[in-house]
């Protein structure tokens, strides 16, 4: 081999290989390109996995610890009440009744006149016309 590499690494990179040409695979890409970016994206995530594993801490160790870490519970999220809450609102069975509205006095008009065509002021029964 041109480079040193564990075992460990060969195996993890097997399996990464295969699974990044699946990926590409589904996505639609060429089968040229999808070997070409397929061994770089397996060489770039191969050596981030690589990275976790050592001598004193093997690939089923850390493959334990990403499950744990993932299935671990977490904090809820969802709020319980805050600031604002319906509590304190009160409800009547019967809608509220309605005040009566205060007629105004009508004022008596002199002349009503409109606006017609041209800014002309015409009276009430010119504007009908």
């Amino acid at each position: 081999m041109p480079w040193r590499a564990r075992y460990v690494a060969w195996g993890v990179g097997v399996v990464v290989f295969l699974l990044v040409l699946t990926v590409e695979r589904r996505i639609g890409i060429s089968l040229f390109w999808s070997i070409a970016w397929g061994l770089v994206a397996t060489i770039l995530i191969t050596r981030i996995i690589t990275s976790k594993i050592s001598h004193e801490r093997p690939l089923g160790a850390v493959a334990t610890m990403w499950v744990r870490e993932l299935t671990a519970p977490r904090e809820a999220t969802a709020g319980r009440g805050g600031a604002v809450s319906a509590t304190r609102v009160r409800v009547n069975a019967a809608p509220p009744k309605r005040q009566p509205k205060k007629r105004r006095q009508q004022r008596p008009r002199k002349h009503q006149t409109k606006r017609g065509r041209g800014g002309v002021v015409r009276t009430r029964t010119q504007a009908h016309v």
